[in-house]
């Protein structure tokens, strides 16, 4: 961490110059001016000294939360092959059992399945990528197409199939896979 980068950014942000945060933390505009570019470190009382004067305290200055990961590419896919079913799931979003949606990208083999899955709260919605499925839920079936989406209550028993191949983008909110 670069505390004198930090230090300059609160400074900047509360808007003060440095001899302004000099003159409040009793200490010299030269000092701050090396600290800042990193040419000198302050002491821990000193440190402190000046992140009172900034608004904050020394536990909040060092809290690092990690930026979080917005754009994911294949190599953060987690993949299974299911060859009983025929399918292939890729988790495309790698951590989404801790959000409120579950995204997959499923390619469906001709004959391919997805494990019947037993009535549970929440709601799926997908979106036909290429080929055609079925859409199973409880008694009925439905159709869709490339192109096409679906959305359901996954409050009966439901699954996919697909006669002749299909991948299609799936969400399941809450995450149940």
């Amino acid at each position: 961490m670069e505390i004198g980068a930090k230090l300059k950014e609160l400074r900047v942000l509360k808007g003060l110059t440095q001899e302004e945060l000099a003159d409040r933390a009793e200490l010299s505009k030269g000092f701050i001016s090396q600290v800042e570019r990193e040419l000198t470190s302050p002491s821990i009382a000193t440190l402190m000294d000046i992140l009172q004067c900034l608004g904050t305290t020394i536990g909040e200055f060092f809290n690092e939360t990690l930026e979080e990961q917005i754009v994911f590419g294949k190599a953060d896919y987690f993949e299974k092959n299911d060859t009983e079913y025929r399918n292939n799931i890729k988790w495309i979003i790698p951590n989404a059992q801790k959000n409120t949606m579950e995204p997959l990208l499923l390619t469906l083999e001709a004959g391919g399945a997805t494990y019947p899955d037993n009535p549970h709260e929440g709601e799926e919605f997908g979106y036909v990528l290429s080929g055609s499925i079925s859409i199973h839920l409880g008694n009925k079936v439905y159709k869709a197409k490339k192109g096409e989406s679906f959305y359901y209550v996954a409050d009966k028993k439901h699954y996919l199939t697909s006669k002749s191949g299909a991948s299609l983008i799936w969400v399941s909110s809450p995450p149940s896979f």
